[in-house]
């Protein structure tokens, strides 16, 4: 009989917390978020998926409520996971296919400038706000699939923002694909996945050999998350394309999988023993080369292959280096009570507002490490049983440092644990839901 521990209560506690506060990203249409300095009202569509429901404008929280392509995409996957006993079935279904619609809308803005833009825009922008806008030519030159993010109304973003960011419609393409298979939402929703999927799929064929902004809209550069989730939306895709009938397009895209898999392996540094994050044009090593983002990529993009997933002993040598960069750097990390992991921000150096640990940081290394004792369990019962341990032990400090409220906030204090950044990040709340998923499967 196994035995509940003060962790396993918190869990149960916690969940219902993270499904609700998560949802409340999902289709915030009650929400109306005003900029005046752009001259801008914004109020969300249906399917729209803002990553906090929050709004703010810098003060000092940062403005988050947009609609990125990446996050969206991660949130409603978790959707997908949520436990029955915590949202029904039918709701769930139906965020997703407002999800699919809205998604699908964007394409509209390609065509329709008065979709894309306000009309007269630019004269309701007030004078000191004009440095952060897009220049004439970036707005002549976007792709709908290649921004970063959008207006959850449905309009594009007019502030000046690091583009083109490439991973977020891989990434749909994966959510999409694990919410369809095999089932039916009726014959309208049914042809918009897969209108949606053909046109994303496409994209990631075209574009995955140019280089992007990473996950962090920091540095333009090939970079492993990137690349790691187009081979899994080339790989899975491609399966989708041929039940299609369009062998063509399939094989293609299983052929450049495979290439995308072969220069994976560029990325593994052999004298420091771990997967870089990024590979810049000049070849030179970056202070960010270790990040969390390559566990990440373990994780979303899931699959089972010996190399680039939990399967991966190279994946956890990461993962280890991260520890020890986080257990020297983090004051919260420092003489922890046993049993406590490691919280984990995104790379050294960090300073992004406190340069903290991030919840989602921290709930992919629990869940990398439930992901590997699931596949680790059957050839080795006593390594499974060790990373389960881990992974527990990440959702330890989780537990530290989350209120008794189960508020999430995008990080936490490196040195005093206080939540600093974005409140209410949807990721937050669907990193919980998705660790405690592996969780149960980890045995």
């Amino acid at each position: 009989m196994s035995v509940i521990t003060d962790l396993d209560r918190w869990i149960e506690r916690q969940y219902p917390i993270a499904v609700r506060n998560m949802q409340l990203a999902i289709s915030a249409t009650a929400t109306v978020k005003e900029r005046p300095g752009f001259g801008q009202t914004v109020t969300p569509k249906r399917g729209s998926v803002v990553a906090s429901p929050v709004p703010a404008s810098y003060d000092p929280d940062p403005d988050y409520f947009f609609h990125w392509y990446r996050d969206s995409a991660v949130v409603i996957d978790a959707l997908r996971q949520i436990d029955p006993r915590w949202l029904d079935s039918e709701m769930a279904a139906a965020h997703f296919c407002d999800f699919v619609d809205f998604s699908l809308g964007l394409d509209d803005i390609r065509t329709d400038p008065d979709r894309a833009l306000q009309p007269g825009w630019r004269d309701r922008v007030r004078p000191d706000f004009e440095q952060f806008l897009r220049d004439e030519a970036d707005l002549a030159a976007y792709e709908v699939r290649g921004e970063t993010r959008v207006n959850p109304d449905g309009r594009l973003d007019i502030s000046r923002w690091n583009r083109p960011q490439y991973d977020g419609i891989a990434a749909r393409v994966l959510t999409v694909l694990r919410w369809s298979a095999g089932r039916s939402f009726g014959a309208r929703h049914d042809a918009n996945i897969a209108a949606l999927l053909d046109e994303d799929i496409r994209f990631v064929l075209a574009h995955w050999r140019e280089p992007s902004y990473d996950i962090w809209e920091e540095e333009k550069a090939h970079h492993y998350y990137t690349l790691r989730i187009e081979a899994a939306a080339l790989e899975e895709g491609a399966s989708w394309l041929a039940a299609q009938g369009d062998a063509a397009t399939a094989q293609r895209a299983r052929a450049d999988a495979a290439e995308i898999q072969g220069r994976l392996h560029h990325f593994w540094h052999s004298d420091e023993g771990f997967y870089r994050s990024r590979l810049t044009e000049d070849g030179k090593p970056t202070p960010k080369d270790l990040d969390i983002a390559v566990i990440l990529a373990a994780i979303h993009a899931g699959g089972s292959l010996p190399t680039h997933s939990p399967y991966d002993a190279r994946m956890e040598a990461t993962l280890d280096r991260l520890d020890a960069i986080f257990e020297e750097d983090y004051a919260i990390n420092r003489d922890r009570p046993e049993g406590r992991g490691i919280a984990l921000g995104r790379y050294r150096g960090d300073e992004y507002y406190s340069g903290g640990a991030y919840y989602f940081s921290t709930q992919a290394a629990a869940e990398f490490c439930y992901l590997r004792a699931a596949a680790l369990r059957a050839a080795d019962p006593a390594a499974a049983d060790r990373l389960k341990a881990r992974g527990d032990a990440y959702l330890e400090i989780i537990r530290a440092f989350t209120p008794d409220d189960g508020e999430m906030s995008e990080q936490f204090d490196r040195v005093t644990g206080e939540h600093t950044s974005a409140k209410h990040l949807a990721w937050s709340y669907a990193g919980f839901i998705t660790a405690v998923e592996a969780r149960r499967k980890a045995g």
